[in-house]
């Protein structure tokens, strides 16, 4: 400390350097539990189906038509009171192709089907996968936890890895 300096001046530096540390923490926290709600918010649209499937009709999808978004065909009932339909829409992606069976769950209310089983599960949950990789950086540069960060990243590495693997 500078003699000619008060000590009160000091202890209110200090005062605002705790109180910025305390502002970046509350922020960058806040950044990343938005980050994970909105990676859970994506994954439960679809995970719901699939996880919760008591209640639900289940059953297999044969693929008989790919557009650029969606696939189409004829749907076998595996559950009791489901019935079988004409033609029911799953969602398309890399991993569906024309020709062959997919065991799904069907959306309550209409002619949409999810995926089910393992594939199914890891499938829904990619958006959370993304969504831990992303404030695995926030929380490492933000608040300074690279631990916690490391096993952030590390679980939405392995999440999306196991969903491209199985899927």
């Amino acid at each position: 400390m500078i003699p000619a300096m008060p000590a009160h001046a000091v202890s209110s530096r200090q005062a605002s350097v705790v109180v910025l540390r305390f502002l970046r923490f509350a922020a960058m926290g806040t950044v990343a539990v938005l980050i994970l709600i909105a990676g859970v918010w994506a994954s439960w649209g679809t995970a719901q189906h699939v996880m919760l499937t008591k209640g639900r009709e289940r059953g297999t999808v044969d693929v008989v038509q790919c557009g650029p978004d969606v696939c189409s065909g004829r749907y076998t009932p595996l559950s009791e009171g489901s019935l079988p339909r004409s033609r029911v829409v799953l969602e398309k992606s890399v991993a569906v192709e024309q020709g062959r069976t997919y065991a799904v769950v069907m959306k309550p209310g209409g002619g949409e089907a999810v995926r089910s089983g393992p594939a199914g599960v890891l499938y829904a949950w990619i958006p959370l996968g993304g969504a831990l990789l992303l404030a695995s950086v926030v929380v490492a540069g933000g608040l300074l936890r690279t631990r916690a960060a490391w096993v952030m990243a590390l679980s939405g590495v392995a999440l999306l890895t196991a969903a491209f693997v199985t899927v």
